[in-house]
């Protein structure tokens, strides 16, 4: 059965990777023939909005039917969408206006995948014979991996390789996660229960039934209002703090080497989590998590010598990585199976928003106070949001009673 759970982290990772590398390529190639660093904003924000709908939309749907087909699903139109762009450049030719359409077609395979095979991981867990937390513990590890990989990866082939050409890979990425989904047995992907018995959803509030179920609950609404913190400092950070911070020593090519040393912290947070997180009480890694983030974002907001920033990342991943899968362990432990599609897809919609908010606000920082105040803003930020959650009864024991 443990061929269950390697199926299920491959096509995971592999869907990661692909994501990835086109983060990286995607913008280059809308630069690479518009010219205009404003079109490239333009299709994140194309590619962020419907995504974010979608994500509300499609929760719901990944309750009623099986999560792995979800996935598939998911994954073909994603394959499908990125493997537009190369065939309109060798027919009639790119512009702005097919950036915009493929970004909006294929928000609409990220997210619902991504909430699919998070919703399907207890029944793999069960199937295979191996603890939830083990299982989550991984997931977050190859999330790591993949974030130090795909930059990485993506840099190597659009230098030997044209942008566009990229998305022929990036294709092929996707549809090997379907194929790689599809060699799950369907019935590993679904608990005791089974998809039949879940009671029809409101169609009229099927879209908002996440929301309410997350507001509803201090716990799960605790752990997204932290979620969002952690998403809107990280992205300011990494999307605004650090590129300027390079850019204006003169030393830009340091900006790739700070993320992969988050990533690689991400990457040892999440592996130590599945194999000592039976061992170590999980409220124990979720504060530790907190103060690790702390920390790091601190040391990073010093800019002070370049070891000094790389360190900090690496503890912010760190840290992230075993709060992360903490607070993936709960959203199992605390939403029915019946309902977890439609919850984390609220979730996943909630954060796709966050990082362009995140920018937002570091841009408008930086333009009115400089780094400094930048810097300051966001590490007060986090610390306040590790704070409250330290004195929230429900978050400071969190997974207490579980480890």
């Amino acid at each position: 059965m443990k061929r269950i759970s390697s199926f299920y982290l491959a096509s995971f990772g592999t869907s990661i990777l692909g994501n990835s590398i086109t983060a990286i390529a995607l913008p280059l190639l809308v630069l690479f023939t518009t010219g205009s660093p404003l079109g490239a904003g333009a299709v994140a924000i194309a590619a962020a909005l419907p995504a974010a709908v979608a994500g509300l939309l499609m929760g719901s749907l990944v309750d009623r039917i099986n999560r792995r087909t979800a996935a598939i699903l998911s994954d073909v139109i994603s394959a499908v969408a990125l493997l537009v762009l190369p065939v309109v450049h060798l027919t009639i030719g790119l512009n702005l206006g097919w950036f915009v359409a493929v970004a909006v077609l294929s928000s609409f395979g990220d997210v619902p995948g991504i909430t699919a095979r998070e919703a399907m991981l207890p029944a793999i867990a069960r199937a295979a014979g191996l603890p939830a937390s083990r299982l989550i513990g991984l997931r977050e590890s190859l999330s790591g991996a993949a974030l130090l990989l795909g930059p990485a990866v993506a840099g190597i082939l659009v230098a030997a390789l044209e942008p566009v050409m990229v998305l022929w890979i990036t294709s092929g990425l996707a549809a090997l996660a379907a194929l790689l989904t599809l060699v799950i047995p369907a019935r590993a992907t679904v608990l005791a229960a089974g998809p039949g018995t879940i009671p029809a959803a409101r169609p009229t509030r099927s879209m908002f039934d996440g929301l309410v179920t997350i507001f509803r609950s201090p716990i799960l609404r605790g752990l997204v209002l932290l979620g969002l913190a952690l998403g809107t400092v990280l992205a300011a950070t990494q999307g605004m703090v650090i590129p300027v911070h390079f850019a204006l020593q003169g030393e830009p090519q340091f900006v790739g080497f700070v993320l992969s040393a988050l990533a690689a912290g991400l990457l040892v947070g999440g592996g130590g989590f599945a194999a000592l997180g039976h061992r170590v009480p999980h409220h124990v890694w979720f504060i530790a998590g907190l103060v690790l983030v702390a920390v790091g974002f601190l040391s990073i907001g010093a800019l002070g010598p370049v070891w000094s920033i790389f360190v900090g990342a690496a503890i912010v991943g760190l840290g992230g990585g075993c709060m992360n899968a903490v607070i993936g362990l709960a959203f199992v432990e605390n939403v029915p199976d019946s309902q977890r599609g439609t919850v984390l897809g609220t979730q996943n919609a909630i954060m796709t928003l966050v990082p362009a908010g995140g920018i937002g606000i570091a841009a408008l920082l930086i333009e009115v106070g400089g780094l400094t105040l930048a810097t300051t803003v966001l590490s007060a930020l986090w610390i306040l949001a590790a704070i409250g959650a330290l004195l929230t009864p429900r978050l400071r024991r969190l997974g207490r009673d579980q480890g």
